[in-house]
């Protein structure tokens, strides 16, 4: 008798555990799927929140919050109210903090958001800011490139940075076009470690691209 009770009772803990795993897979793929189109649709806060929501209540997964992190990191880029972007690139950090603490180490993608944190801090006030955060943007791609050499998203935001940079300062779309090419051939080849792992950015390569023919 009792070992039919336990046997239930494994059974029934089973059922449970596969049902979350199934309830945390297909809230992931919803959110991931629309990261595309979030900078068209303007709801990259609303993407981040549902992120943030599931990093609440999957606290030993670290894509949660490494997604989290993502989106709240290009919404502070991209905001036009410079009074909340310190903040939202604050939010981030330790979106970004807590996925490291779960892996219990840095690696390539977090490292790309962390100097994505770094250009949100200092578009408030490029030309103040510049000596701050510069060196934290370039180092971040830099470790993001020599974690892991096939992503393709350091060469992405490297070469989005040397884009808007001004071709006196080193920048320009002539410099910027063979890091998106990098980025394009690296995307070619690139190979998620998951369903759920980072895979975003290919279509902004393909629109940067567009723009030199």
């Amino acid at each position: 008798m009792k070992r039919i009770l336990f046997l239930t009772l494994l059974l029934a803990g089973g059922i449970f555990t596969n049902a979350q795993s199934d309830k945390y897979t297909k809230a992931m793929n919803a959110n991931i799927a629309m990261l595309d189109s979030m900078m068209i649709k303007n709801n990259i806060a609303e993407i981040g929140n549902n992120f943030a929501r599931i990093a609440d209540a999957e606290k030993d997964k670290w894509l949660p919050y490494y997604y989290a992190g993502y989106c709240t990191s290009l919404q502070a880029m991209t905001g036009k109210d410079n009074s909340k972007k310190d903040d939202l690139a604050n939010k981030a950090t330790d979106f970004i903090s807590k996925a490291e603490n779960i892996l219990g180490k840095e690696n390539s993608e977090t490292d790309v958001v962390k100097s994505m944190i770094a250009t949100a801090h200092m578009t408030v006030d490029p030309q103040s800011r510049y000596m701050t955060y510069g060196a934290a943007i370039n180092e971040n791609i830099e470790k993001a490139k020599k974690a892991d050499p096939s992503n393709p998203r350091p060469y992405l935001l490297e070469a989005e940075n040397k884009f808007y940079t001004p071709e006196a300062f080193g920048g320009g779309k002539s410099v910027a076009k063979p890091l998106f090419e990098k980025a394009k051939e690296l995307y070619e080849n690139f190979k998620p470690e998951t369903p759920l792992s980072p895979n975003w950015g290919k279509s902004t390569v393909e629109y940067f691209l567009s723009q030199y023919k």
